[in-house]
């Protein structure tokens, strides 16, 4: 037997997943939907510590007036 036919050979067994198709793409949604609400959880949170961003920055010579470096 050449490894081709083996190869072929081994194809033909056909493996029963171990859960339903569909279920595989509700598991991915649901992790995604987990995501994005960790995601919607850290928004703006830059602007919740403005009084000691604004102090830091002050302190430490910071140009206000320019948003990046």
């Amino acid at each position: 037997m050449s490894f081709l036919t083996t190869v072929l050979a081994e194809g033909e067994l056909a493996r029963e997943l171990p859960i339903p198709a569909w279920a595989y793409g509700a598991i991915a949604l649901a992790v995604f939907f987990v995501l994005a609400i960790v995601v919607w959880n850290y928004r703006d949170v830059s602007n919740r510590h403005k009084v000691k961003a604004d102090a830091y920055a002050a302190a430490h010579g910071a140009d206000h007036g320019h948003g990046g470096h």
